[in-house]
């Protein structure tokens, strides 16, 4: 059976090597070759022994998923459409900055949470990725950017906000994590490395114990009315649960606060009252708020709030003294901006089948 490299983090890679009677040497020698300087052929690995070359030759592969699209948006956002299998495709981001590189990674071909402002969720959700799927975004992104492994990254942080909820894949995920953190890898800091998540309380708990990084929640409602129709976990998660969530992962945190991400919805969640209450949800949360001015998709029943109404809600928070940015709308000419990740996804919950059935039978009546 071939076994694929990119699925292993040090210890996985060091077991695998001791299977075959190698020492644990040999181990971060690969790691570094394959993900350090983004080497697949095995011939090309000149500090390993040709014996165990022919070895690996045999036996493994280094195959991240393949590129079906790569887009290059007007204002410098590239987009990357990958081939996972079975007629699903994934999306992957990478945003420019002055003073950054940011990628954003997909954990799921799709996504089972269903929140009722994501693209991405209305597709419905096949599968969880595999370790080489969500690494080797990275993977092919730092070879499609050019990286130089010995000069300047061009990728400084990676968001885990793409298609999918990462704690839904945790072990997955974890072993993602670990090798963007490795100094064998590619040897991020635990602050530049965002998981992003609707609010898997149980999950966020063990994400502080095994492997803290920067977290990002998906807040997007001041209360859990609201809540549960814009994020239905909230249902079986609501707020108070999840403000303990945050309060105890931030005693584990890399940072010392944690990100609330808001999407504003014109006439839904944007109100001068709506901003006072998340003053007061939060405020015992050590925190700060991006506010995201929605991106419209086909079929959605929700607007962008206007301009004005993103800087008074601001003016509001940060009045209140929490920090508060508000994204800037980038790659939305190639549908890359948030919220806006699609892919393709052959949908095991039947969802978007279950929602034509539902608006037939409203059409007849």
């Amino acid at each position: 059976m071939t076994v694929n490299l990119l699925d292993f983090d040090a210890a996985g890679l060091t077991a695998f090597f001791a299977e075959q009677g190698e020492k644990p040497f040999r181990a971060r020698q690969v790691l570094r070759w394959m993900h350090r300087f983004g080497q697949g052929d095995f011939d090309a690995m000149t500090d390993i022994a040709k014996s165990l070359r022919e070895k690996l030759k045999m036996m493994a592969v280094v195959m991240p998923p393949a590129v079906v699209s790569d887009k290059l948006s007007d204002d410098g956002t590239r987009k990357f459409l990958f081939d996972v299998g079975g007629g699903n495709a994934i999306e992957t981001v990478f945003i420019p900055e002055d003073d950054r590189g940011t990628l954003c990674v997909s954990t799921q071909a799709g996504c089972a949470l269903d929140c009722s402002f994501c693209s991405t969720g209305k597709q419905g959700f096949n599968r969880n990725l595999t370790v080489a799927e969500i690494i080797g975004q990275l993977w092919q992104a730092n070879r499609a950017l050019g990286a130089d492994p010995k000069g300047e990254r061009i990728i400084s942080n990676v968001v885990l906000m793409g298609m999918g909820e990462p704690l839904a894949n945790f072990e997955n995920t974890v072993t993602a994590l670990r090798l963007m953190l490795d100094d064998n890898a590619y040897g991020l800091s635990r602050r530049r490395v965002t998981v992003s998540t609707s609010g898997l309380v149980p999950v966020m708990d063990r994400l502080g114990e095994e492997c803290p990084v920067a977290l990002a929640v998906s807040l997007h409602a001041p209360n859990d009315t609201l809540r549960d129709e814009l994020v239905p976990i909230n249902r079986k998660y609501p707020l108070g649960e999840l403000m303990a969530a945050c309060s105890r992962y931030l005693k584990k945190a890399p940072r010392d606060f944690v990100t609330f991400e808001y999407v504003m919805l014109d006439g839904i969640n944007d109100s001068d009252t709506q901003a006072y209450e998340l003053l007061e949800l939060t405020r015992k949360v050590s925190c700060k708020f991006n506010l995201i001015p929605f991106n419209p998709f086909p079929g959605s029943p929700y607007l962008r709030s206007p301009t004005h109404r993103i800087r008074r809600f601001a003016e509001i928070l940060m009045e209140g003294g929490v920090v508060t940015t508000t994204r800037k709308t980038r790659g939305d000419d190639i549908d890359a901006a948030c919220g806006q990740l699609a892919g393709q996804v052959q949908d095991k919950t039947q969802r978007v089948k279950r929602r034509i059935i539902d608006l037939h039978e409203v059409r007849a009546r």
